[in-house]
């Protein structure tokens, strides 16, 4: 088997697997996208720093038609906080502009190292807090959305990610929403961010040197078609999975995901010669 047809395969089942964790945990899949896309641009021969870049820039562009497609699902069951989602996403699109500019002046390096520890942070601080109150209401004030949308959207585009694995613990632990409303809402609010920091990716890496065939700035068309096809339809599997497991289940199947990929791109597997 040519090295060509084993990156082909791994694209391609990534992309159902992201599809699967989109839809059932509403994420975009970075943190399963890019150490694949890393691993085989990379193995292509292309510079570690143009390939973070790229692996971000693209993981964005098929985040858009994923989050569409599981945010279509999550609405038929009633589970998009469409105020919060609206009003967040547009101020998480401006952010994510600023923030895919902003990831162009960082070393590759630093950037792959921040987006683990990200990850790992934001799981640790959702398996150590305290759930809110049973009676507690959602909270539903613009103002606080636009307050939480523009930073988190800034983070986003730094490190290429749909911004999931950062809403959920927000909407969970600051805003009081339910498990499930919380992975729907966060579903239809990276249609905004991933459409911002794809635009960003685009316009930053336009003319950049080192890039492979049928790129978009920093965007890769090939590999974008091998991820986004298949993650597209997995996704509605994904949101059926999602509401037929307890939250409480979800929300521990949401933050080991968290845990390990965090781990893995900050190098501690690597570091500690684990095959992980």
């Amino acid at each position: 088997m040519t090295m060509e047809l084993i990156y082909i395969i791994a694209l391609l089942l990534t992309g159902i697997v992201v599809g699967l964790a989109g839809g059932m945990l509403g994420v975009g899949g970075c943190f399963i996208m890019i150490p694949v896309q890393y691993w085989v641009l990379t193995s292509m021969g292309l510079d570690p720093g143009t390939a973070i870049l790229i692996a971000f820039g693209t993981n964005l562009a098929v985040v858009l038609p994923t989050a569409i497609s599981g945010a279509y699902g999550h609405n038929k069951k009633g589970a998009v906080a469409w105020n919060a989602a609206v009003t967040m996403g547009i101020a998480g699109f401006a952010g994510a502009l600023v923030g895919g500019y902003i990831a162009t002046l960082i070393p590759g390096e630093y950037l792959t190292f921040l987006f683990g520890l990200v990850i790992l942070l934001s799981s640790i601080r959702m398996l150590t807090a305290k759930p809110p109150a049973a009676d507690a209401k959602p909270v539903d004030d613009v103002v606080t959305f636009l307050l939480w949308g523009i930073p988190l959207g800034l983070l986003s585009g730094i490190i290429g990610i749909g911004g999931g694995v950062l809403l959920i613990p927000v909407m969970v632990l600051a805003l009081h929403f339910k498990m499930h409303t919380a992975v729907g809402t966060s579903t239809a609010l990276m249609i905004f961010t991933a459409l911002g920091g794809t635009i960003a990716y685009i316009i930053n890496g336009w003319g950049a040197a080192g890039l492979p065939a049928y790129s978009l700035g920093y965007v890769n068309l090939l590999q974008w078609a091998l991820l986004a096809i298949p993650s597209i339809a997995m996704a509605q599997v994904g949101v059926r999975v999602a509401h037929k497991l307890p939250a409480k289940q979800l929300k521990y199947v949401f933050i080991a995901v968290m845990i390990y990929m965090g781990l893995k791109m900050m190098g501690v597997f690597t570091f500690l010669g684990l095959p992980l």
